[in-house]
């Protein structure tokens, strides 16, 4: 008696139960595939949080514990995080200026019960003393170190009241808040607004349904890349479209002979609390300023010129040396048929003064062409999908 095979259309299709690795379709594969990614990526991303996290904790400690203990303290007295600072950014070691010195030490203040989380080779002195200064009401230790990235806890350690940070960890925990969002439910006034409430149900349903969520690994995160010795353009490219027409632009604008010299790209400068990054930074030595240049893959929109000018005026305050000008801005955005060329002359009121300013600097029409022409070549040689 001869066995029948079974028609191919019953065969079974789907991966065996328990085992991960069986790809019986081709959809299989690619979602197998994918899938294992993905979820590396993400172990990488909390992993890479973690160790960043723990380190700014240490450091808070070691300062706090020198500061109460160390036996030559007093000879540096009230510069001790000016010259900690020196000596460390002398070895190399990233986001260790005074600043942020004073912040790792508040971040060890604020959240004590993180000694639970360190790894046994680091030896703290005290722990069970540091651990009953934490506030009650609290994450515990793995949560804070496993739901939060470090840029979220700096701005949690800002909040004086323990009931209200306490408050925002759990939103922002639960909601999978991104920073910015964060940032914008305080400045909402989220909490004073739930305690007003009387449906605390309906207000937090609606707010984590509008809430901006981060990316599954937040490379993006300036504590983040400076900590992996990354470097901002490394990272900071919105697209590779982009990094294709800033390597052009830039080249462009030295090629055009108006006294342009290159000075840097992705230039982070830091307004208020938060990070921002600059495309392109150039000197021009007629005109002796900065010129600063920002491209947006979008329609022209006032936030956009508007931020440019906040660069802008940053620039002039901080960066400007005796017998410099006034900085400008050129903001380039790119719309589905043509490009835009805006100027950004903030703190300019003299009108002979922005002519000359405009007099040098490249024609608008001859940007808009050359990033229209770059666009339009740079579509032809990708490859159709």
């Amino acid at each position: 008696m001869t066995r029948q095979l079974k028609p191919a259309a019953s065969r079974r299709t789907q991966p065996r139960s328990g085992s991960a690795l069986v790809a019986d379709t081709f959809a299989h594969l690619v979602g197998a595939i994918a899938t294992a990614h993905f979820e590396m990526a993400s172990h990488a991303g909390r992993a890479v949080n973690r160790a960043l996290t723990l380190r700014n904790w240490l450091i808070g400690c070691y300062i706090e514990r020198y500061e109460r203990a160390g036996v030559d303290r007093a000879e540096y007295g009230e510069r001790l995080m000016d010259e900690l600072a020196s000596s460390l950014q002398q070895r190399g070691l990233a986001r260790c200026d005074r600043r942020e010195l004073y912040r790792y030490r508040q971040f060890f203040l604020t959240y004590p019960q993180i000694v639970e989380s360190l790894p046994p080779a680091f030896d703290v002195s005290g722990a069970a003393r540091i651990v009953e200064t934490a506030t009650p009401q609290s994450l515990s230790a793995r949560q804070i170190v496993e739901s939060l990235s470090f840029s979220h806890l700096a701005e949690l350690i800002q909040i004086e009241d323990p009931t209200k940070r306490a408050f925002y960890e759990r939103e922002c925990m639960s909601g999978n808040w991104s920073l910015r969002e964060l940032k914008r439910q305080v400045a909402s006034l989220y909490f004073e607004r739930s305690a007003l409430s009387t449906r605390h149900d309906v207000l937090a349903a609606r707010t984590h349904a509008k809430a901006d969520t981060p990316p599954a690994f937040p490379i993006r995160d300036p504590y983040v890349f400076e900590f992996l010795g990354l470097k901002p353009q490394e990272v900071m490219g919105e697209s590779a479209l982009e990094d294709q027409l800033l390597d052009k632009l830039q080249g462009f604008l030295l090629e055009l002979g108006h006294g342009f010299c290159f000075e840097a790209r992705q230039r982070r400068i830091l307004i208020g609390e938060g990070h921002y990054f600059i495309d392109l930074v150039f000197y021009h030595r007629i005109l002796k300023c900065h010129v600063l240049v920002e491209l947006k893959l979008a329609e022209f929109n006032h936030e956009n010129i508007g931020q440019l000018n906040t660069y802008v005026s940053w620039y002039r305050q901080h960066m400007a040396t005796p017998g410099d000008n006034p900085p400008v801005g050129i903001l380039l955005c790119t719309q589905k048929d043509h490009a835009l060329a805006e100027f950004a002359l903030a703190g300019l009121d003299n009108q002979l003064f922005v002519s000359r300013y405009l007099l040098e600097l490249p024609k608008k029409e001859a940007m808009q062409q050359f990033i229209e022409q770059q666009l339009a070549q740079l579509h032809t040689e990708r490859p159709a999908t």
